[in-house]
């Protein structure tokens, strides 16, 4: 959808596609990808991140998130085994430094750690940071920048996980990650998969945008604005996964979307598709999503060139 005028703010300039809690929503020429405008300052970002996200917005999150345990580990699994396998399989102990970016309470982070890695994250809420360090994991309660870049050093992985959407400078954000990498160390950002094929054909029968969240979401990729900022960065694409497209249901007549208590029941049925799958079939799957541009999430993997 376009909507009748230009924006331009600060170097930031495209035409306005959309709106979403009086931000607008603007295919950016500078930045290559859709983001709100105007974007944050430095000081509100700090309090959001640092106070209120998981008390005020994720109030939930670590309930939910104990539910699903057994089920997101098979997402952690298909990502670190992809991630091993760009670094050559390395042996199933010492595997080398990961830093999980943007690390929450740290359930990514303690399984990268089981399974052989030394692992370490850097989060800015303290709640989420407090929850991890009382799991025994090693977390840094802070923003990632060129500051705490530099002390925490070189990894031979870095994730980023449903993180870079809530950034006003993702592009500083990706080129510090490649920057914190030894040569050939491998990146994986996970955002979500917004705009997708799913989202727009409900959107033509009437559903609202329920993805525009602004000011917490203030970008919005798609597989290829995400790859295009990595090649931007210096980064070498290496593969693509997805996850369940969660908008099927609404396409088949489930609007979980109006309805949160159904959308925790649907919630549950996709958790039951994924643990049903043989691991290769449900990688086949979300790989062959991921090529058509679909499933709910855009999960791609990059190498710093050598």
């Amino acid at each position: 959808m376009s909507l009748a005028h230009d924006h331009n703010d600060s170097g930031h300039s495209g035409p306005v596609i959309d709106t979403s809690n009086g931000f607008d929503i603007i295919e950016c020429a500078q930045c290559g990808f859709r983001h709100a405008s105007p974007l944050p300052t430095a000081e509100e970002l700090e309090a959001t991140y640092s106070e209120e996200y998981y008390s005020e917005e994720k109030p939930d999150y670590l309930a939910h998130a104990a539910e699903d345990a057994e089920w997101a580990q098979l997402a952690y699994d298909d990502r670190l085994n992809k991630i091993e396998q760009l670094l050559g399989n390395p042996p199933s102990k010492n595997k080398g430094r990961l830093l999980d970016i943007g690390s929450g309470p740290g359930f990514f982070l303690e399984r990268a750690a089981t399974t052989g890695w030394d692992a370490s994250g850097i989060e800015p809420s303290q709640q989420a940071s407090s929850f991890a360090k009382g799991r025994g994991l090693k977390v840094t309660n802070d923003f990632f920048n060129a500051e705490t870049a530099a002390d925490l050093g070189t990894f031979d992985a870095v994730v980023m996980t449903n993180m870079l959407e809530h950034v006003p400078a993702p592009i500083e954000l990706v080129e510090l990650a490649f920057a914190a990498l030894r040569p050939g160390g491998v990146i994986c950002i996970t955002v979500p998969n917004d705009y997708n094929g799913f989202q727009t054909s409900l959107r033509a029968k009437g559903t609202k945008p329920w993805w525009l969240a602004a000011p917490h979401h203030l970008n919005y990729f798609s597989f290829d604005t995400l790859e295009a900022l990595i090649t931007r960065t210096g980064g070498l694409l290496r593969g693509r996964l997805s996850s369940f497209p969660m908008e099927m249901f609404a396409l088949l007549g489930d609007d979980y979307i109006a309805n949160p208590e159904l959308g925790r029941g649907l919630h549950n049925k996709r958790k039951a598709f994924d643990q049903a799958l043989d691991p290769a079939i449900r990688e086949s799957l979300y790989a062959s999503l991921a090529t058509s541009g679909l499933g709910r999430e855009a999960i791609v993997f990059a190498q710093k060139n050598s």
